[in-house]
C-alpha cells in the first residue's frame, strides 16, 4: 500500500551514498520523513475509544417507552437469584450445544411500578399460560396478575405488564424456565473445546462482563444491582462443576433415565451479576493446604497440570494475595481462591469473584518452554485480577463510564503485586514502558476519550465494550501512579483502605475515591496546591495530556494540548479549557530532583534555567503524564550527555527511554525538527539497557512501518546495522556464545532485541544462527534447544529467511503444541513469512476454528497485517469477509478493534483513509 509515497531518486540516491556515516543517513531520513509526513499527514483514528460526537441516537425516534432505553429504570432492586443451569456438553439432533434452567429471582419494589424490565438476551422461555414467567408475592405481599409478557431485542429486556402496580417496599419472587445455546462465541455462558489423547472435550464456561449475564439467565444486568446468587449446576458423570463460592457435597441425580451429577454452591457474597461465574469440566487442579485460612487452586486440562503447568501460579498467588491484604489493609473477604485456565477466551482474565478465569497463556507456565516475557505476563495477569477482588469486586464502578477505577487501579497495582512476587524484576520500572509510555500515542489523537465518561454517553452494550481499551487501563494505570507519588504510596494506601472499608459490598464514582485520599492527604499534612480532586479532575475528565516547554535560558515554561497531528480537530468541549494541574519535577547536572507545581498555561521559574555547560532532564521517572520539549541548547546538551562514557551514573535508565521517546513524538507532531529525533538514538552504540532499546526500537518501526515500501529502507538498515551491532556482540560475549540466558530480567529481554534487530538489520552471522538453530530443531523435532526466550524472534527469522519446507514444519509444530505459550509463539512466526501464498494459506486457516482458536484469529490477522507483504492480502481478506466478521464477533468487539486497529498502522495517506469505508 505505497501510494502516495513519492520519494525522489536525488533523495534516494544520496541516502544510499551516505548510508555509511550514521549521522548523515539520519540527516536523509528526517528530510525524506518530513516531507512524506507533510505530503501524507495521519488522518486515522488511533483509538476505538467512543466518540460521542458521532454516536447515533440510542433509542428510537419519537415517543418512547421505558423499554426503548437501554438502562433499567431502577424501580426495582434484586435482593438474590437462585439458577439451575444444566449445559449439554454433547450436540442435540440439530448439532447444537444447548443449556437449560430456570432462575428465581427475588427483587424489592423501590418505587410503585406496574412494570417489570428485567435483561434477557437469546434465551428461549418456557410460557406459562401464555406468559414468559411466573410472579409471586412475597412476606405477605400479593402479585399482580400479568398483562403481557414479550422479549425486546434492540435493548435485550423482558417486558412483563401488570394490570396492578407493585407496591413500594414489598418483595416479591420472578420465576422463568429458559433454554439457550452453549455456543462458541466467548460471551455468557459459551462453550470451549480441546482435544485430549485424541478425544475431543468440551469445557461449560461463562464470560459476563460487562452485559453477558443476560445470555445465561434473566437478571436485573447493571453493575450497580448487586444480590446474592445461589448456583445449582447438573452436569455428566466425571465433570466438576465450579462457581464463585464453595460447593456443596455433589448429588447422583437421576434425568429421564440419565445419570448426573447436582452441585449447589454456598450462597456468594453481595456482587454484581457480571462478576458471576460457573464452569463444568474434566479438569483437575494443584491447590494449597485445604486447612488454610484461604484455599486456593489452579485448574487446567489434565495434561497441563500434571506437566507442572500450574506449579508457579500457584507459587505466586499466595504471596501475592497477601501483599494485597496488606496494602489495603483488609482481609480477603471469600474462603476460596480459584483461577481456572481456560482453553479458548476472548480476554486475557476476568476477575469473577472467587474464580477467575484466564487464557491459558496468562495462568499456565512451563519453565521448559515458556519464556521470560510469559512468565512475567503470569505474574502480572494473576496480580491484576487479585488486586480486583478488593477494588472491583467487594467495591464496584456504579456504572461502566468509570470502568477506568476498577481496570486503570488493578493495572497500577498489578504492578506493585508482581514486583512484590518477583522483587529481581525491577516491576515499578517496567510499568512505564509497558503501559505509560505505549497509550500516550493514544491518547495524543483528537479521537481520544476522557477516562470518565458522562452517564449519559455510554448506555448501549457496544458502547460499554469500546471502553475496554487501553485508555482506560493503561491511561488510568499512569494517572493514579502520578497520583501515588506525588502523595506518596503510604498515603494513597491508607486512603483506598478507608475507601474499602466505607463503600464495601456496594457501589460508587472516582468523587468517592478522590473524598478518600483528601482525607488520608490532610492526615499526612501532606500540602498541595490544590484539593485532590481539584487536580485528578483535569486528568479524568478531559483527554489527552499536555506537552510542557521548559526554556533553560529564561526559565519561562508553557503547557499546551499535545497532539500528534497538531492540523487535526478537537471537537470534544473540555471545561478546564485542555489545562493540566502538572506535578513537574526535574534534575540539572549534578543536582538532586526537585519539584514544582505548574498550574497555568505560562509561568516563569528562576530555579529552571542552567548554564551554557549544564543540562536539565524533566519528568524524572516519568512519574507524571505529560511530554517535555526543551529549548534547542538543552536538547544539544542532552544528546552530548547521552553519548558520554557516565550517562547511566547522571541520567537514569527510565529518563533515557523518555528522552529518545519525547523527542521522536514531538517531531511526529512537528514541535522539533525529524533529525533531532533521530539523533537522540545515536548514543545506543553504547546502551545496553533494556527500557531505552526498546523505546527506540518502537519508535524506529514507525519509521519501518511508513518506509519498508520504499527506496529510503536501505539508509535505515544501514543505521540499524550500526547502532545494533555493538549490542548484538555484547550478547553473544554475555551469553558465552549463546550458550547461556542472560541472568537479569530486562537483559533477558534485550536480548531479544540484540538478536531481532541484528537479523532485520542485516548484521553478519545472525540470520545464520537462528537458520541453524531451527534448522537442528526440524532435524530432530522430539528435541528443541532453542533457549525459550528466543523462540519467537528464532522462528521469525528462520521462516522469513526459509520457504515452504520450515513453514509447514512450523506450521505442524503449532498445531500439535499441547503448551499455549508455545502454541503463541508459533501463531506469530508463521506470519513472517516472505512468500505471498503461504500468507494467503493462513489467512484462509483463520475461518476455520479447528485450525485457529476464534480467540486467536485478531491476533493471527494483525500479525499478518505488520508483515508488509501480508498487509493487503489482510486488506483484501477484511473487506471480502466484514459480514463474516462482523457476525462472528459482533460489531464494537475488542477482536474486531484489534483487527483494524493493528491493519490501519500501516495508513497515513488521503487515499488509504478513503478505502476505510466499511460501515
Amino acid at each position: 500500500m505505497g501510494e502516495g509515497f513519492y520519494i525522489s531518486k536525488v533523495v534516494a540516491l544520496t541516502g544510499l551514498v551516505i548510508a555509511a556515516a550514521a549521522l548523515a543517513t539520519i540527516i536523509a531520513l528526517s528530510v525524506v520523513y518530513s516531507q512524506e509526513r507533510s505530503k501524507n499527514q495521519q488522518v486515522l483514528p488511533t483509538t476505538s475509544g467512543p466518540n460521542t460526537t458521532s454516536t447515533p441516537s440510542t433509542t428510537p425516534s419519537g415517543p418512547k417507552e421505558p423499554w426503548d432505553y437501554y438502562r433499567l429504570p431502577g424501580n426495582l432492586s434484586p435482593v438474590y437469584y437462585n439458577n439451575t443451569l444444566w449445559p449439554r456438553l454433547q450436540p442435540n439432533a440439530d448439532g447444537l450445544y444447548i443449556f437449560t434452567g430456570h432462575s428465581r429471582v427475588v427483587f424489592r419494589c423501590v418505587n410503585k411500578t406496574d412494570l417489570i424490565l428485567i435483561h434477557s438476551n437469546r434465551l428461549n422461555f418456557t410460557k406459562f399460560e401464555g406468559f414468559h414467567a411466573i410472579l409471586k408475592g412475597l412476606d405477605g405481599a400479593t402479585a399482580p396478575t400479568m398483562k403481557e409478557t414479550r422479549l425486546v431485542e434492540p435493548t435485550q429486556f423482558l417486558v412483563i405488564q401488570l394490570n396492578e402496580p407493585l407496591q413500594q417496599g414489598s418483595m416479591y419472587e420472578l420465576y422463568t424456565e429458559f433454554v439457550g445455546e452453549l455456543s462458541d462465541d466467548l460471551g455468557g455462558f459459551y462453550r470451549s473445546e480441546y482435544d485430549e489423547d485424541g478425544v475431543k472435550k468440551v469445557v461449560a464456561t461463562t464470560q459476563m462482563q460487562p452485559t453477558d449475564a443476560r445470555k445465561a439467565f434473566p437478571c436485573f444486568d447493571e453493575p450497580a444491582m448487586k444480590a446474592v446468587f445461589h448456583m445449582t449446576l447438573i452436569h455428566p458423570q466425571g465433570t466438576v462443576a465450579l462457581s464463585n463460592s464453595m460447593n456443596y457435597e455433589p448429588v447422583s441425580i437421576t434425568v429421564d433415565g440419565e445419570s448426573l451429577i447436582q452441585t449447589s454452591f454456598e450462597p456468594t457474597e453481595i456482587m454484581s451479576t457480571y462478576l458471576l461465574a460457573f464452569v463444568v469440566c474434566e479438569f483437575t487442579y494443584i491447590g494449597s493446604n485445604p486447612d488454610a485460612e484461604v484455599l486456593i487452586r489452579i485448574w487446567a486440562r489434565r495434561k497441563a497440570i500434571e506437566e507442572g503447568q500450574g506449579d508457579y501460579a500457584l507459587e505466586k498467588t499466595g504471596p501475592i494475595l497477601a501483599f494485597f491484604e496488606n496494602y489495603y489493609n483488609s482481609s480477603y473477604p471469600l474462603r476460596k481462591s480459584d483461577q481456572i485456565a481456560l482453553p479458548d477466551f476472548a480476554a486475557g482474565a476476568m476477575e469473577n469473584w472467587g474464580l477467575i478465569t484466564y487464557r491459558e497463556t496468562a495462568l499456565l507456565y512451563n519453565p521448559g518452554v515458556s519464556s521470560n516475557g510469559d512468565k512475567e505476563w503470569v505474574a502480572t495477569v494473576i496480580s491484576h485480577e487479585l488486586a480486583h477482588m478488593w477494588f472491583g469486586n467487594l467495591v464496584t464502578m456504579r456504572w461502566w463510564n468509570d470502568l477506568w477505577l476498577n481496570e486503570g487501579f488493578a493495572t497500577y497495582v498489578s504492578y506493585l503485586g508482581a514486583d512484590y512476587a518477583e522483587p529481581e524484576w525491577n516491576m515499578k520500572e517496567l510499568i512505564v514502558l509497558n503501559e505509560i509510555i505505549g497509550v500516550m500515542s493514544v491518547d495524543a489523537s483528537a479521537y481520544s476519550h476522557p477516562l470518565s465518561s458522562k452517564e449519559e454517553e455510554i448506555l448501549r452494550p457496544d458502547q460499554i465494550n469500546q471502553l475496554f481499551d487501553s485508555i482506560t487501563y493503561s491511561k488510568g494505570s499512569a494517572v493514579l501512579r502520578m497520583l501515588s507519588e506525588f502523595i506518596t504510596e503510604a498515603v494513597f494506601s491508607k486512603g483506598l483502605h478507608t475507601y474499602l472499608e466505607e463503600f464495601q459490598y456496594s457501589t460508587t464514582g472516582y468523587k468517592d475515591l478522590w473524598k478518600h485520599l483528601q482525607m488520608a492527604v490532610d492526615k499526612a499534612d501532606i500540602q498541595l496546591p490544590h484539593s485532590v480532586e481539584d487536580i485528578m479532575n483535569r486528568w479524568i475528565l478531559q483527554m489527552g495530556f499536555p506537552v510542557v516547554t521548559i526554556n533553560t535560558r529564561t526559565g519561562k515554561i508553557t503547557q499546551e494540548h499535545f497532539l500528534l497531528d497538531p492540523e487535526s480537530v478537537v471537537d470534544r468541549p473540555s471545561e478546564f479549557n485542555y489545562e493540566w494541574f502538572v506535578p513537574l519535577t526535574w534534575i540539572k547536572k549534578g543536582g538532586s530532583e526537585q519539584q514544582f507545581w505548574f498550574l497555568s498555561k505560562e509561568v516563569t521559574n528562576p530555579d529552571l534555567v542552567v548554564g551554557d555547560a549544564d543540562w536539565l532532564v524533566a519528568n524524572i521517572n516519568m512519574k507524571g503524564f505529560y511530554r517535555v520539549n526543551y529549548d534547542e541548547a538543552n536538547w544539544e546538551r542532552l544528546i552530548a550527555k547521552l553519548s558520554s562514557n557516565d550517562v547511566d551514573m547522571d541520567i537514569s535508565v527510565i529518563n533515557r527511554a523518555q528522552i529518545i521517546d519525547d523527542a521522536f513524538n514531538l517531531a511526529k507532531a512537528k514541535i522539533i525538527n525529524t533529525t533531532l529525533a533521530l539523533r537522540t538514538t545515536t548514543f545506543l552504540n553504547k546502551e545496553f539497557e533494556y527500557m531505552p532499546w526498546e523505546t527506540a526500537r518502537r519508535n524506529l518501526n514507525y519509521f519501518f512501518l511508513m518506509f519498508d515500501r520504499t527506496e529510503v529502507y536501505g539508509p535505515m538498515k544501514a543505521y540499524i546495522r550500526k547502532q545494533v551491532t555493538p549490542l548484538f556482540h555484547h550478547f553473544e560475549a554475555l551469553t558465552l556464545n549463546w550458550t547461556k540466558i542472560p541472568e537479569n530480567h530486562t537483559d533477558q529481554y534485550n536480548q531479544v532485541n540484540a538478536i531481532s534487530l541484528a537479523c532485520s538489520a542485516g548484521v553478519e552471522g545472525c540470520k545464520e544462527l537462528t537458520s541453524g538453530w531451527f534448522k537442528e530443531w526440524m532435524n530432530n523435532p522430539a528435541v528443541n534447544n532453542i533457549n525459550v526466550n528466543l523462540k519467537s524472534t528464532v522462528y521469525c527469522n528462520a521462516i522469513a529467511a526459509g520457504g515452504e519446507k520450515e513453514w509447514d514444519f512450523a506450521w505442524k509444530m503449532y498445531m500439535n503444541a499441547t503448551i499455549a505459550t508455545e502454541a503463541e509463539k508459533l501463531m506469530y512466526a508463521l506470519s513472517c513469512t516472505k512468500e505471498p501464498w503461504l500468507l494467503n494459506r493462513y489467512i484462509q486457516l483463520c475461518l476455520d476454528p479447528e485450525k485457529i482458536r476464534k480467540q486467536d484469529v485478531a491476533f493471527t490477522l494483525v500479525y499478518i497485517a505488520r508483515n508488509a507483504i501480508g498487509h493487503p492480502l489482510v486488506w483484501d481478506f477484511l473487506r471480502g469477509n466484514w459480514d463474516y466478521l462482523l457476525n462472528e464477533y459482533g460489531r464494537g468487539s475488542i477482536s474486531l478493534s484489534r483487527i483494524l486497529n493493528g491493519l490501519t498502522e500501516r495508513f497515513s495517506t488521503q487515499f488509504e483513509y478513503k478505502q476505510v469505508g466499511i460501515q
